[in-house]
């Protein structure tokens, strides 16, 4: 418990150098470094509904992130969360267009039901690649982002496109109020509910279950679960299913709660953040929630960095790019499976 709690501490040792280095940054650039912190500290913490704000994006990224924790502790680098979320948006929204008219009470459960068994079949193809073939995951979960993002353009283009929009933007048509879980501005008993539940879940399955002790063992040394008798293959297959299904689950609740629908493009950095986050944390289901809290506050704070400081808002994506760049480069106890990027093949299961 000693070493994740030290691992998470220098992890935000990091990130505070990666804002020092940006805030140098854009001194030279021409621009205010002071105004700028001051930027990220009242969309964060202090101007008024700062915390909802925050909420707003921390919870679907928390989510999300919780996934790609569960890929990356069973030794599979699974960078398809974007992917996946947007499959888990389509699902719902094909469910509640499908049930359009039916009561509440069977739409919403179906759409979320909807959201994460296609973002769990999202993540099952390149699952299945790795295992069966040796595929790499990074390349096929990666190319998996890139067909999720033509495939959301073709269906808000196309099959699910809003007739009354008014072109500019390819979207689908509203989700009526009676099946939405939140309003715009994405907080509400219901998210804040599926939030925790999830937190807790996948923590009782990380370290309570003998799927989380044998997948943890698998990232760190294949060879002993093997040993052990026990498949590597299903290991591995139910890490990318589990991985899918909550970036699926993240991507119904924007698509039912603050999205309110379809929209070709949606936040394209969402699932990049999650693994940010993830590895911030160290895989650890607590830190995931701390960690999910400080970049949900960056993320509100992209609002504040054109008012106050007269920075654009993608400046929040150099941002999160520094702090990606300091905690990849540097040496984190990641499993062994995640570190030795060898072209050599897993032992057969």
């Amino acid at each position: 418990m000693k070493g994740k709690v030290l691992s998470v501490l220098r992890a935000l040792a990091f990130v505070v150098v990666a804002l020092a280095l940006c805030g140098v940054v854009f001194e030279l650039a021409g621009f205010s470094a002071p105004l700028m912190f001051q930027s990220i500290a009242d969309g964060a913490f202090t101007s008024p509904n700062a915390l909802m704000k925050s909420l707003r994006w921390a919870m679907p990224l928390l989510i999300t992130a919780c996934g790609v924790l569960v890929s990356f502790r069973c030794g599979y680098f699974n960078v398809g969360a974007q992917g996946q979320f947007y499959l888990g948006a389509i699902g719902a929204t094909v469910a509640v267009e499908a049930l359009n008219g039916a009561p509440p009470a069977l739409v919403v459960p179906v759409a979320i039901a909807s959201g994460m068994v296609g973002g769990a079949l999202w993540a099952a193809w390149p699952g299945f690649l790795r295992i069966r073939w040796g595929t790499d995951e990074v390349i096929t979960t990666l190319m998996g982002n890139f067909l999720a993002g033509l495939l959301l353009v073709y269906l808000t283009s196309g099959p699910l496109k809003d007739p009354s929009g008014t072109g500019q933007v390819t979207a689908s048509r509203p989700v009526a109020l009676g099946y939405r879980i939140a309003t715009s501005v994405g907080v509400s008993p219901t998210i804040i509910a599926l939030t925790l539940a999830t937190l807790v879940l996948v923590w009782l399955l990380v370290n309570r279950t003998a799927f989380g002790v044998l997948s943890s063992l698998a990232g760190r040394n294949p060879v002993m679960i093997v040993w052990q008798g026990a498949k590597l293959s299903s290991l591995g297959l139910s890490a990318f299913l589990v991985s899918g299904a909550l970036a699926g689950l993240a991507g119904a609740i924007e698509l039912l709660g603050p999205n309110g629908r379809l929209v070709s493009g949606f936040l394209p950095g969402h699932g990049f953040t999650a693994v940010l986050i993830a590895l911030v944390a160290g895989l650890s289901v607590t830190g995931v929630a701390v960690v999910s809290m400080f970049f949900g506050g960056l993320a509100a704070a992209s609002l504040y960095l054109p008012v106050i400081a007269g920075l654009p808002a993608a400046a929040i994506d150099v941002i999160n790019a520094a702090i990606a760049l300091f905690i990849t480069a540097r040496t984190f106890p990641l499993p062994a499976a995640l570190l030795e990027r060898l072209p050599a093949r897993r032992p057969a299961p």
